[in-house]
C-alpha cells in the first residue's frame, strides 16, 4: 500500500542527492508559489507571514523573522519602486547589525552546503527585501572564508592572560669581551 503521507521541506532536503544541489546557490521564490524539491532549504524572510497561507502550503524549513527589514523600513518603503535604492541601502546596513548579521552568516554557511530558498510574500519580484539579502549572501559566499586562529594548549587556555607565559625565545650566546677567554659549557655525564 503506498503511503499518503505529504513530504515535508526537511524531506525535500534530506532526499535530494549529493550532486543534485549546487553549492553556493541562493534562489528567490514567492510565498504563493508551490514548493519543489530544487528549492532545497526554504527560509521565510518576512518579518509578516504571508497573506493567506497556510503553514502546511508554505513548507519552509524556517521562518527567520528578523533577518527581515525593521517595521519602521518596512512601512517607509511601502513597496514604492522610486524608494528602492534607498531602501536597499539602508538594509545593507540592517543586515550588518544583530541579530540579522549572525543570521544572515548562518544563511551563507548553508548555501556553502547545498541551495537555500529565500521564500518573500511581495508582489514585486525584483523590489523586495528577498533580493537584497539574495545579493548580500551571494557576495559573501565569493569571499574566501575566514581562517580560525591557532589552536591554544589547555594549559594556556585555562589560565587567565596576565598569568600565561611569554613565549621562550632563545638569545644569541653572549661573545665575551675582547681578550677573555671563551668558556665552554660543561655537561652532565
Amino acid at each position: 500500500m503506498a503511503s499518503t503521507r505529504q513530504p515535508t521541506a526537511m524531506d525535500r532536503g534530506r532526499a535530494a542527492p549529493a550532486g543534485g544541489t549546487t553549492a553556493g546557490a541562493v534562489r528567490l521564490k514567492r510565498a504563493y508559489e508551490p514548493p519543489e524539491a530544487a528549492d532545497g532549504y526554504r527560509v521565510l524572510v518576512d518579518r509578516l507571514w504571508p497573506r493567506g497561507v497556510r503553514k502546511e502550503a508554505l513548507a519552509i524549513d524556517a521562518w527567520l523573522k528578523e533577518i527581515g527589514p525593521s517595521d519602521e523600513l518596512r512601512r517607509w518603503f511601502g513597496h514604492e519602486a522610486g524608494r528602492w535604492e534607498e531602501f536597499a541601502s539602508r538594509y545593507r546596513d540592517e543586515l550588518r547589525r544583530q541579530p540579522a548579521a549572525g543570521l544572515a552568516d548562518e544563511l551563507v554557511a548553508r548555501a556553502r552546503r547545498g541551495t537555500v530558498t529565500l521564500v518573500y510574500g511581495a508582489k514585486d519580484e525584483l523590489h523586495n527585501q528577498a533580493v537584497v539579502l539574495r545579493d548580500v549572501m551571494e557576495q559573501r559566499l565569493r569571499r574566501p572564508r575566514a581562517r580560525a586562529p591557532a589552536a591554544r594548549s589547555a594549559a594556556e587556555v585555562a589560565l587567565p592572560p596576565s598569568r600565561r607565559r611569554a613565549p621562550v625565545t632563545r638569545r644569541p650566546a653572549a661573545t665575551p669581551p675582547a681578550g677573555q677567554p671563551q668558556r665552554r659549557a660543561v655537561r652532565d655525564r
